[in-house]
């Protein structure tokens, strides 16, 4: 069974998914609920107005997408930020579990945020968005319609169009079903990335054309309407992440009865370790460097592995900050 657990700050409490996610074809365009928008609004549609309540500023209230108001995020603005353009911050954008606790995940880089002055925002993709059961969705970025990768990339550039970021490149971290998504993310999308984290994902999609999609690559261009640009990709800074204890199997195995089953989509091992060291594999045979933490002491807690992702992340922007690299659109 496809399935997620995030612990809490003590590790002490789980949030297992139910397994039902049946991938479908997605069209070229957005199927949204009437009114919506169709493309993703360009940050140069809307100007930049002042930030008039409190509720903009620091930890932010969640805000819904205008491109798709069933999903929204929350901020984190550092005190440094000021609305005369002088200063231009970088985004980070850390994905959730299955848990859902985006707000958590946001709280937990207030520091990084007013160290590294950057702006923080984490997303919140609902259970039960277009099917009631669903859980899964946002994982493997298409289903029922819904393009979970475009739906991000315009609340990036809702973010840009309202705050002075700096590029229009992010730094990426999913943990657990935010793994997921940020793997599979980084092979459609590796042109907006200035970094990618990958924590603890229970399944991996391997860079792999002979294996389908979502056990392998193969058909990603016709499932999801991109091409996997691996000559992109090698330019970005990846970052895998998961913990030494992270070894129970029972959430992770998809099952022949599963709705989820592919042929070979368990082939890249049995815990997420083993899952995270084959996707790491199959980065490397492409020629992607991959920085792996391997966090002792850890079962499955996302919370836990956030001191190693806060250093790459660190040691990532001292770097492109010194080239100069974050300001290139």
């Amino acid at each position: 069974m496809l399935r997620e657990e995030c612990g809490t700050a003590g590790g002490s409490d789980k949030l297992a998914d139910k397994a039902g996610l049946k991938l479908q074809q997605t069209e070229s365009r957005d199927v949204t609920c009437a009114g919506l928008i169709e493309q993703p609004m360009s940050p140069n549609s809307i100007q930049k107005k002042p930030l008039r309540t409190i509720y903009e500023r620091g930890a932010t209230a969640f805000w819904a997408c205008q491109y798709d108001q069933r999903f929204c995020y929350c901020l984190y603005v550092p005190s440094s930020y000021s609305e005369g353009g002088e200063k231009q911050f970088p985004l980070i954008v850390v994905v959730h579990g299955s848990g859902r606790v985006a707000e958590s995940y946001r709280d937990r880089f207030r520091d990084f945020a007013e160290h590294h002055e950057c702006i923080v925002m984490a997303p919140l993709f609902p259970c039960g968005v277009g099917n009631p059961d669903d859980q899964e969705g946002y994982k493997l970025l298409g289903y029922g319609g819904i393009r979970y990768d475009h739906v991000l990339l315009a609340m990036v550039d809702e973010v840009r169009a309202k705050y002075w970021t700096l590029g229009e490149k992010l730094l990426l971290f999913g943990y657990s079903g935010g793994g997921h998504f940020a793997h599979r993310f980084f092979y459609c999308h590796p042109q907006r990335l200035a970094a990618v984290s990958i924590g603890a994902p229970g399944a991996v999609t391997l860079l792999d054309e002979l294996r389908p999609w979502w056990a392998g690559i193969g058909g990603m261009e016709t499932k999801l309407g991109l091409h996997c640009d691996v000559e992109a990709m090698r330019s970005v800074p990846v970052q895998m992440v998961v913990g030494a204890n992270d070894v129970e199997t029972w959430e992770v195995i998809v099952k022949p009865d599963s709705p989820h089953w592919i042929p070979g989509v368990n082939d890249s091992g049995e815990t997420r370790i083993e899952r995270l060291q084959a996707l790491c594999r199959s980065f490397e045979a492409n020629g992607i460097a991959v920085r792996f933490d391997l966090v002792n002491g850890v079962a499955h807690n996302g919370f836990a592995v956030l001191d190693p992702v806060k250093a790459f992340f660190a040691e990532t922007l001292a770097r492109l900050r010194a080239m100069g690299s974050l300001a290139e659109d």
